[in-house]
């Protein structure tokens, strides 16, 4: 039937599309729905970490490896949002802001959503100057003045790749160290045109149709200054925005999903994998893992409800044909 899925994965970024890839290779009609393309993991500029790639790569390359992998087995992608999930005879009824879908299991794969800052002027100017997203907008401020926000991974991710780019970079830091990799800091370092200011938290963001400029605040002596800038780039952490399955699936404090070790939610049939979940490490490579385990789990289930054979092996869509079901 249309809009019948065996299984519908929530999110595209390394757990979801990963996930895809072993559910189609299983032959599940399988149906991808997100937002956007890549997650977190697309925000990545530089990788050296990812096994098989020697060279340092983007997270967007890497995303678009995994999208066109998942495709090539079956997988279909829809970009949308979506608003609920109901349990209704043993199927589950998508709803997103377009269309209503079926489906035998869910996998929940949505990532993380980068945190708000919360200052006066953030909200007004969300698009006209303030982003979340340094590789999705820095080409917008080639030779321009822009501010980074945060002391993570994230924010010197951000700095290094905007440092490339735009005329002048700070990078706005409330304490007078920074939580991520040293070896980026010393990147950023030999970059003339970054300027740190520390110990320092932003309290306004200001401008007039866009940004002009902010107002930060010195949190040791409590001095207040204005800087000139074209672009705020917020880089402070993402959070599980997990509202729409709170009634679900058991949350923990942080409203993070979670599992079990085979990927498995607190309901049958609604299955788990990536930085949305209770894993403790939040990595590439660690949410493609889970991605896997969640898609054999769905299948897994799906056999054993349908009472077919469950093969052990990844054998792959042509060695399937004619022996799931024997």
């Amino acid at each position: 039937m249309k809009n019948t899925y065996d299984v519908i994965i929530i999110g595209a970024g390394a757990a979801g599309m990963t996930a895809a890839i072993y559910t189609s290779r299983r032959m599940l009609k399988t149906l991808i729905i997100s937002k956007d393309l890549g997650g977190q993991a697309s925000l990545a500029t530089e990788v050296e970490n990812y096994p098989g790639f020697t060279e340092t790569t983007s997270g967007f390359e890497i995303m678009q490896k995994f999208n066109q992998q998942a495709k090539k087995f079956g997988a279909e992608f829809i970009f949308d949002e979506v608003k609920t999930i109901q349990p209704q005879n043993n199927i589950f009824q998508v709803e997103t802001n377009n269309q209503t879908y079926k489906a035998k299991t869910i996998i929940l794969a949505f990532g993380l959503t980068p945190r708000d800052l919360n200052v006066f002027g953030e909200e007004k100017f969300k698009g006209k100057g303030v982003s979340y997203c340094a590789t999705c907008d820095s080409l917008f401020y080639k030779n321009k003045i822009v501010s980074i926000i945060g002391g993570g991974n994230a924010a010197l991710d951000a700095t290094l790749l905007l440092s490339k780019i735009a005329k002048k970079v700070y990078l706005i830091h409330r304490r007078n160290e920074f939580r991520g990799d040293e070896i980026l800091i010393q990147k950023i370092k030999k970059q003339k045109n970054v300027q740190f200011i520390l110990n320092s938290i932003i309290k306004e963001i200001k401008g007039d149709e866009f940004v002009k400029s902010i107002i930060i605040n010195n949190v040791d002596n409590k001095s207040e200054k204005e800087i000139a800038t074209n672009g705020v780039f917020i880089e402070v952490g993402f959070e599980v925005k997990a509202n729409f399955v709170k009634n679900l699936v058991d949350l923990d404090e942080k409203n993070q999903i979670i599992t079990n070790k085979h990927c498995e939610t607190s309901r049958p049939g609604i299955f788990a994998a990536g930085d949305a979940t209770d894993i403790h490490y939040k990595q590439i490579i660690i949410s493609a893992g889970e991605g896997a385990k969640a898609g054999l789990s769905a299948y897994k289930y799906i056999q054993a409800k349908e009472n077919l054979k469950t093969s052990g092996l990844d054998w792959g869509e042509k060695k399937l044909k004619g022996k799931s079901k024997k």
